[in-house]
């Protein structure tokens, strides 16, 4: 009598390309996900965010922003697709046709119930291992954000930020973003 497997099947890329459209997923570890569709405050802060972010980005033309869905392919087990990205000129190389090939500079996570922990631990670790500089987790229930910066190959919290307070980012000297009006 044969004995059931209990390992888990580890996708590829390969796999993640022929899924279909109507749901979003993500690829994490060769494990997939399903990412349902955000509740609206949900994408009400994260168009708010956007828009600062691509505003200071376009003003000062030090790069790109983009927002889910957006593909950034890490390599053919980690495929994810963060709330909003950012990714310095200097490296616009990465910027492909289909997708974004490598690690962004900047990668904004916004926390809803079903992918809080994912969030928190998975891809912050992936993030992390990847060579993501810096990392935003933005908690709409807290109405704060985290801001972390990668030191050898770890994020370190630099600080959190309330709703009545202004966040500076480490990587974007300039950027003062009003969490009053972000998180509205």
């Amino acid at each position: 009598m044969a004995i059931p497997s209990t390992e888990k099947r580890k996708y590829s890329y390969q796999d993640y390309l022929v899924l279909p459209d109507e749901e979003r997923y993500e690829l994490i570890q060769g494990e997939l996900f399903m990412t349902p569709s955000p509740i609206p405050y949900h994408q009400l802060v994260s168009g708010n965010i956007y828009s600062e972010l691509r505003r200071f980005a376009r003003d000062n033309g030090i790069g790109s922003v983009f927002y889910a869905p957006c593909d950034v392919y890490l390599d053919d087990y980690n495929v994810i697709q963060p709330d909003i990205l950012f990714i310095t000129k200097s490296r616009s190389q990465i910027i492909g046709e289909k997708n974004i090939q490598g690690a962004p500079d900047l990668v904004v996570e916004i926390l809803s119930e079903s992918t809080a922990y994912r969030d928190l631990v998975k891809k912050k670790k992936l993030y992390a291992a990847y060579g993501v500089r810096e990392y935003w987790i933005v908690d709409p229930n807290e109405k704060q954000i985290e801001v972390y910066a990668l030191k050898e190959k770890e994020f370190l919290l630099q600080q959190t930020y309330k709703k009545n307070e202004t966040l500076s980012s480490p990587l974007l000297p300039g950027l003062h973003l009003d969490l009053v009006t972000v998180m509205e």
